[in-house]
């Protein structure tokens, strides 16, 4: 109506500001004048009105008055003519709870309909759906459950608005399955049933759950709503349910709802998350117009799966950006490992923009850290302080892990002790990690004992601290962590139980190292793998060959490091042509393309059986020139077998190479 009812209320209810018109003498009169105020929208006279008449009115009267009082800034004054009014009824009551229902209240329209039950006053099932959506507005369980009561009471079950009201709140509630329960009791749910049984599914991450109730709802005459749609397929990519989300997607054509922002968006992220960053694509630029949303959602897509060009082409494209475009980014070039590119992006985006949050910190620090740059590490280090951030976690663990990886282990180890009660198990982690990484295997077992008195360590922490016991040949300490993790209870997960093969063999106990091994309930290529080269750092090439036997049996696709264990198992074992074998068969047979180290192997396989010729051979065959070092052992060993042709040969190309060779006694 145009009208301010906070600001007209106000005055109106002060005394001294209640100048009242001459009115009517009878009740009737006073009535109509007041309506004829209200119908155009001249609330100020029809409340001067009602409080200047001596007569009662209807409490109907007082409910209109509300209605039109109910917006956000005249809800106060709402309350104030409520309390004002001489009796009130059950529409009074109603009036109000609504109103702060509708305006974000729920608090006090609770309270209020706490007030409303001990004056005896009936609800009914308008004032139960406002109560319940404000139940659900502060997760108040209990009082739903009292509320469900009294529908049932009142014989309401048939109501549909009360029925997925209360599916709403015991969903919000984490109580799905009585929500599932409330909702498989309506007769006939209605769209906005089924939205909020797909909607709390998806929120309690039952991502499949979510999806079959969207395809269960086809088959009822209820359209979906555009929200169900975009919930539907939000579940599909958090299950990557492809062929699902492709239905999804057919039907949103087939109704016309893809021009819709909301769904168009959702497919978009839908695809990107499943892969299939074409489609995602095609619908993007098929969009009339796009939001800020959609190019996000698509960059992110390029951006996580390496495909920083392209990604960078969209973000340039770009009619607008907000941080978290620019956060994105960034993130694929972390994800890419290609730090000169990202240290670009960080000077680009400081011209640019003056955005910035903990995300966006977090990923410089990771930059620092793909860098080794402690310097400017320390730069942000003192940002961070001086902004306020050293309290976000994230940031905060972050530093911690750029110092260590750039060894700096008395300033993450002065940062993991400032986070004080602020840390948790990724920051032990992170600190454990630098240690081991740089063979202070000792300090890093030191810390755990530390850890176990401020939180569990998780399979992580173990990987690690076995990492750290395998490179310093702790074994003592490796077996404590080994008991530990038993005693415990840990399960011992593919990655664990891999590093304990790699710890035990290089401590030179590779019995216990196969009987870890055979205790696996299925051996993936990464754990073949490592009992492989587990026998080959113990010298036992034989049982090295052995276990590939076992593996191809498995049906166990090689990969190139278990070609290193091949090759090497073949070097201990004095057997050229077996390597020779395999070598051919990486490309011919498995499909895997032989990588520098694997000609290294070769080279050397074929140096310790004094295998010149069939060398020389190979050497010159290969689809690039021999490195340095490959030249170097080739030289030697043409020295010690006598080959000076090949010799010469090895010579001038060392020498085109790295001429100082020759002064270093080599000649």
């Amino acid at each position: 109506m145009g009208v301010n009812a906070a600001s007209i209320l106000s005055r109106v209810l002060q005394p001294r500001n209640l100048k009242l018109q001459s009115q009517p003498t009878t009740s009737k009169a006073a009535l109509d004048t007041i309506l004829n105020h209200l119908k155009v929208g001249h609330l100020q006279k029809a409340v001067s009105v009602l409080f200047g008449s001596p007569e009662p009115f209807s409490y109907s009267l007082y409910a209109r008055l509300f209605q039109l009082c109910s917006s956000p800034s005249a809800i106060v004054e709402a309350r104030k003519l409520f309390d004002e009014m001489p009796e009130r009824d059950g529409g009074s009551w109603n009036a109000l709870i609504t109103a702060y229902a509708q305006n974000g209240c729920p608090e006090e329209a609770l309270c209020l309909y706490s007030e409303m039950n001990e004056e005896g006053v009936f609800a009914n099932e308008i004032t139960f759906a406002s109560v319940l959506g404000s139940c659900g507005g502060v997760l108040e369980l209990g009082l739903c459950m009292q509320v469900h009561g009294m529908v049932v009471k009142y014989g309401l079950c048939g109501n549909v608005i009360l029925c997925s009201s209360l599916v709403d709140v015991y969903g919000k509630c984490g109580f799905i399955s009585d929500a599932r329960q409330m909702f498989d009791e309506i007769e006939s749910p209605n769209a906005v049933s089924w939205n909020v049984i797909v909607r709390r599914y998806l929120e309690i991450g039952n991502g499949k759950e979510a999806v079959v109730m969207f395809f269960r709802m086809f088959r009822t005459d209820i359209k979906p709503l555009k929200f169900t749609f975009s919930n539907a397929l939000v579940a599909c990519s958090r299950v990557a349910a492809l062929n699902e989300g492709r239905q999804i997607h057919g039907v949103v054509v087939k109704i016309n709802f893809e021009v819709d922002m909301v769904v168009s968006s959702s497919l978009i992220d839908m695809y990107v998350k499943c892969g299939r960053l074409e489609n995602a694509r095609r619908i993007f630029y098929h969009l009339g117009s796009k939001d800020l949303i959609s190019w996000t959602s698509l960059l992110s897509g390029y951006a996580m799966n390496r495909r920083t060009r392209e990604a960078r082409e969209l973000f340039n494209e770009m009619p607008e950006r907000n941080l978290i475009s620019w956060n994105a980014m960034l993130a694929g070039y972390t994800r890419s490992l290609e730090w000169e590119e990202a240290l670009e992006f960080i000077f680009l985006m400081g011209k640019t923009t003056r955005d910035i949050d903990h995300v966006t910190l977090r990923l410089i620090l990771v930059v620092c850290s793909g860098l080794s740059d402690v310097y400017m590490g320390k730069q942000v280090h003192g940002f961070i302080y001086r902004h306020g951030y050293h309290s976000n976690i994230s940031v905060g663990n972050a530093l911690l892990n750029m110092y260590g990886k750039c060894g700096n282990l008395r300033s993450a180890k002065v940062c993991f002790y400032q986070m004080s009660q602020g840390r948790d198990m990724v920051s032990w982690n992170a600190l454990l990690t630098s240690y081991a990484h740089h063979q202070l295997g000792e300090q890093a077992i030191t810390f755990f004992n530390e850890m176990q008195w401020e939180t569990r360590p998780s399979e992580f922490t173990f990987g690690t601290l076995l990492a750290a016991c395998a490179n310093t040949l702790a074994l003592e300490q490796g077996k404590q962590i080994h008991g530990f993790m038993v005693r415990n209870g840990y399960k011992i997960d593919i990655v664990v139980r891999g590093a304990l093969i790699d710890m035990y063999s290089k401590c030179r106990c590779l019995d216990y190292a196969l009987h870890v091994f055979k205790e696996a309930t299925s051996h993936d290529v990464i754990l073949w793998n490592s009992m492989i080269l587990g026998c080959c750092h113990n010298r036992r090439g034989r049982d090295a060959l052995k276990l590939i036997g076992l593996m191809e049996k498995e049906g166990i696709k090689p990969d190139n490091v278990t070609f290193q264990g091949i090759l090497l198992a073949c070097m201990y074992e004095g057997n050229h042509e077996l390597g020779k074998q395999y070598f051919d068969y990486m490309s011919s047979k498995y499909c895997v393309i032989p990588r520098l180290e694997h000609y290294d192997y070769m080279i050397k396989l074929y140096i310790r059986t004094g295998s010149l010729h069939e060398l020389k051979t190979f050497v010159k065959r290969m689809p690039f020139e021999p490195t340095v070092p490959m030249l170097t052992k080739i030289y030697n060993a043409c020295k010690k077998h006598g080959d000076s042709r090949f010799g010469e040969w090895t010579a001038k190309r060392l020498n085109q190479l790295n001429p100082s060779c020759m002064h270093q006694g080599l000649t």
